[in-house]
């Protein structure tokens, strides 16, 4: 959730604390952007243009705005803002669902791992091919774990419609899982 502290720092020396907000929400944008691009350069690209915007916007607002800022679904928005712009120009690719991580080894054998590490590659592939205005509301919920009102705010629509829209999303990853074989929970 929101830092009201870091609100406080940002509402009275922006320059003196954006970067504890940079290093507070980089992973998570770049994570975001990551999954929405599709291309770890874009996702940089996306995530640092994102942080210039913030910046800007936040040198524009008076500081009892700032204070009042639900920053984390602000940033957000700012985020697929910037990858909605970049989109324009640009063709969707896939991205692994385990951002590169290996998979631990345990006590599986290396085929189960493998078969895992390729179901997820399929997964991403499923995700990415969802429509964005379901794609964007899943990725919020389940892999950002942001709530409905955090990503209502984000999208700038009503929390029933992002309700609607993450079931939606869900059910047409668990459709098109049936037809390729994939586990899908959520």
């Amino acid at each position: 959730m929101d830092d009201p502290a870091l609100l406080r720092k940002l509402a009275r020396n922006l320059d003196g604390s954006f970067e504890n907000l940079v290093l507070e929400y980089q992973d998570c944008l770049y994570r975001f952007a990551l999954r929405l691009s599709g291309s770890p350069r874009d996702a940089e690209e996306i995530a640092q243009d994102a942080f210039v915007r913030a910046y800007y916007a936040l040198g524009d607002y008076p500081p009892d705005r700032i204070t009042r800022l639900a920053l984390r679904a602000w940033l957000y928005q700012i985020t697929l803002n910037v990858f909605r712009n970049r989109m324009r120009r640009k063709r969707l690719a896939t991205v692994p669902l385990d951002d590169g991580v290996p998979l631990e080894a345990g006590d599986e054998p290396p085929e189960h791992r493998v078969e895992i590490a390729e179901q997820r590659r399929e997964l991403a592939g499923l995700l990415a091919s969802l429509p964005e205005r379901y794609r964007v509301a899943v990725v919020l919920r389940h892999i950002e774990e942001l709530d409905y009102a955090e990503i209502a705010y984000t999208l700038g629509r009503p929390e029933g419609t992002i309700k609607s829209n993450v079931h939606r999303g869900l059910r047409m990853l668990r459709d098109a899982s049936r037809e390729h074989r994939i586990e899908v929970t959520a």
